[in-house]
C-alpha cells in the first residue's frame, strides 16, 4: 500500500495539481486585494458611494441602526449578509476572467509551438534497412 502511495503522489498530474493548488491561494489573495482595493473603491464612486461589504439585512435580533456588519455579527443577530454574497460573485467573476485569458494564453503558446514543430524540415534521412541490405549483398558478391 506504501508503494502504491509513493507511486501515486510520484505522477506528474498529481504533482501539478499541487502546485496549481498553491498558486491558486497565493493568486486568491491577489484577487481579493484587486476586489476590495482596486474594483470596490471604483464601484462605490459609480454607485454612490455605496460599500457592498457592509450590506445586509437583519432577519432576528437586535442591531444598532448603522452598524457595521462586523458588529452586527458580534452582536449576535441573525444577519442576511447579501453584500458579502454580491462580493464572493465579484471575486468568482474576476478569477474566472482571470483563468480564462491564462488560459486561452497557455493554448496559444501551445498551437504555435506545434505549428513550429510542423513546420520545422525534417533531417534528411539515412537509407532503410533494406537498402543497407542491398548494399551489402552487391558488395560482398563482388
Amino acid at each position: 500500500m506504501i508503494n502504491e502511495f509513493k507511486d501515486f503522489i510520484a505522477k506528474g498530474n498529481v504533482m501539478d495539481m499541487a502546485v496549481g493548488i498553491i498558486i491558486g491561494a497565493a493568486f486568491t489573495a491577489i484577487v481579493t486585494s484587486l476586489v476590495g482595493d482596486l474594483i470596490n473603491p471604483i464601484i462605490g464612486l459609480v454607485s454612490g458611494g455605496v460599500d457592498f461589504t457592509n450590506k445586509y439585512a437583519v432577519l432576528a435580533g437586535e442591531v444598532p441602526a448603522g452598524a457595521s456588519l462586523e458588529a452586527a455579527r458580534e452582536a449576535g443577530a441573525s444577519i442576511f449578509a447579501y453584500g458579502s454574497f454580491i462580493m464572493a460573485v465579484i471575486n468568482f467573476l474576476i478569477i474566472a476572467f482571470v483563468v480564462f485569458m491564462l488560459v486561452k494564453m497557455v493554448n496559444r503558446a501551445k498551437d504555435a509551438a506545434a505549428k513550429e514543430e510542423e513546420a520545422a524540415p525534417e533531417a534528411p534521412k539515412g537509407p532503410t534497412q533494406e537498402e543497407l541490405l542491398a548494399e551489402i549483398l552487391v558488395a560482398l558478391k563482388k
